[in-house]
Order: C-alpha cells, then sequence, then structure tokens
C-alpha cells in the first residue's frame, strides 16, 4: 500500500495541558510540541485519551486543536493527529470536519462507545454516515480500538468492510488493545494493506514485525527517544532489544498505576520541567509520595 498521508513512526498521545481552573493552557500545548518534536517524534495525537478528549467540551476542544495547528506551522514534517470520536455522530463529524480544515493529516476516532451491546452492522453504519459528512476524498481515518476503554472494539470483519468501501479514507487503526495475538492477527491478515500505529510500548517491536507503520503511545510524552532508536533501528534491520526491554519495563511501571495522564504530566513537571499541569475530573492527580516512588523504579529503568 502506498502510503500517501506519511502516517509512520513514532506520535506520541500527547497530554492536554490545563491551567488550575481547568482552562486550556494553550501556550503549554505549543511548547509540550517542540518538545516533543525535538526528542525524535514524527507527530502527535492531540485529545485522545491521553489527552482526556472525553472531558473537555467541544468549544475547548476546537481551540486546542487550532493551537496546536498553529504551533506546527514552525516545526518542518511533523505530522497532526486529533482524536474526534465521541458516541453523537454529529459532534464527531463537526470535530473531524474542523480539523480537517486546519490542515491535520487524520483522525483517530473511536467507535460510539455509550451503547456496548452493537453489531458490525451498527458501526459499520455509523463510521459510513460519519465518513460521507466529515471526511475529505484526502483525509486520514484511523479506527481507534480500546476496547478495555469503550468496551466495543473493531473485528477483522468490520474493518475490512470499512477498509473496502473507502479504501482513500479509512486507512487502518490505532491499536490500544494490549493484545498480542491481535497485533500479529492484524498482520497476518492485512499484511501492508492496513495502517496499524500500535498503542502499547510493550508490543511495540513485535507490532513493527507484525507490519504496524508505527506507534501512537503515551509515553512518547517522556520516553521518545527510545521509541525512536527502536523505530529507526528496526527501519535500518536492527531489533533494538536494549531500548524495547526499557520501554517494556516503563509500561509495566505505569501500567501498575492507573490512569496514566495524572502520572504522565506529574513525570514531565519533575523530570523534564513543564508546570504541574491539572488534571480533569473526574481523574485526580497523582499521589505525591507514590509519584516519588515511581520515579525512582522509572529512572531506574532507563539505565
Amino acid at each position: 500500500m502506498e502510503n500517501i498521508h506519511q502516517l509512520y513512526g513514532v506520535f506520541a498521545a500527547a497530554v492536554t495541558p490545563l491551567n488550575p481552573d481547568l482552562t486550556p493552557d494553550l501556550e503549554g500545548l505549543k511548547q509540550l510540541l517542540h518538545f516533543l518534536a525535538n526528542r525524535g517524534c514524527h507527530g502527535a495525537l492531540i485529545m485522545g485519551t491521553t489527552g482526556e478528549g472525553p472531558s473537555i467540551s467541544i468549544v475547548e476542544r476546537l481551540s486546542i486543536y487550532k493551537t496546536a495547528a498553529e504551533a506546527v506551522k514552525l516545526i518542518p514534517n511533523f505530522q497532526l493527529l486529533a482524536g474526534t470520536g465521541t458516541p453523537s455522530l454529529e459532534d464527531s463529524v463537526n470535530l473531524t470536519r474542523a480539523v480537517f480544515d486546519l490542515g491535520y493529516s487524520g483522525v483517530v476516532v473511536l467507535p460510539p462507545y455509550y451503547f456496548r451491546k452493537i453489531s458490525d452492522n451498527g458501526l459499520f453504519a455509523w463510521f459510513s454516515q460519519f465518513i460521507k459528512k466529515s471526511v475529505p476524498t484526502n483525509g486520514a481515518v484511523l479506527g481507534y480500538h480500546i476496547p478495555p476503554v469503550t468496551g466495543i472494539g473493531f473485528s477483522i470483519e468490520l474493518l475490512s468492510r470499512l477498509k473496502d468501501s473507502f479504501p482513500d479514507q479509512f486507512l487502518g487503526i490505532k491499536d490500544s488493545s494490549g493484545d498480542q495475538a491481535w497485533a500479529r492477527t492484524l498482520g497476518l491478515h492485512f499484511g501492508n494493506d492496513l495502517l496499524v500505529l500500535n498503542g502499547n510500548d510493550s508490543l511495540f517491536s513485535l507490532a513493527l514485525k507484525s507490519q504496524a507503520s508505527g506507534c501512537i503511545t503515551a509515553l512518547a510524552n517522556l520516553m521518545s527517544p527510545l521509541h525512536r532508536a527502536v523505530w529507526d533501528n528496526f527501519q535500518a534491520g536492527f531489533p533494538d532489544e536494549i531500548n524495547q526491554n526499557k520501554l517494556s519495563k516503563v509500561r509495566e511501571l505505569f501500567d501498575r498505576y492507573p490512569p496514566m495522564p495524572p502520572l504522565i504530566k506529574q513525570v514531565l513537571s519533575r523530570v523534564y520541567g513543564f508546570p504541574m499541569w491539572s488534571i480533569m475530573p473526574p481523574l485526580l492527580d497523582s499521589n505525591s509520595d507514590l509519584v516519588n516512588n515511581i520515579l525512582t523504579e522509572y529512572i531506574a529503568a532507563l539505565e
């Protein structure tokens, strides 16, 4: 498959900087995107799970999308993806139209996750309407497969049907299932015909071996030089077990203390000098003593 959208490599699922009053820190977002670009990221996902997208209002999401688009004008070749999926078809359509108007490279779209016992036919009908109403002919759509959170996933049959029906728009999937067998199945079934960006750091090398095009992960906010090393070495034909092991250790550490956005914001502040950005309820700030212990393990895992 010729990847005309150039959606490959290391993407950070960017946190959303929030002020103490829970309004977006737009200057902080610009600084974060430059930080990520300077540490090897090919791009960033704005308003994904790590970005607390479902917790943030439509109006504020639009201002965040716009600020990110302005920021990357000064970052050559940096790709922006936007999380635009909501349970509402109309809200998803309006958000998606807006980000394509802003010049985003693509959207990562959750299935409509409120009604969980939905057939593939129902999901196909929703995505068909979504694509027809909001995605330009050169727009890229990735389904967001994260069933542990949404309770709804993409089957092989649904992916095939969407890909066949919208071959120039529905390009693939962000796979945040954390399922090794599923990562292998995607590669075996689709090969290069489906663009896969893996969402679990522990499975990054496995996903690349299974013909994934890269990753979109929360930990790339912190560790993108290691992700980039794994990516670059894989492209050169040299599997990077050392850096993959470091990624796996830190992922295991962070998975022990969910949810991830508060902890990532803490580490960005304490280790990398960013402000201590707030968290949107219902998420809460991480316990300070716990963070101290996690930081000790985090630093040790990088040595």
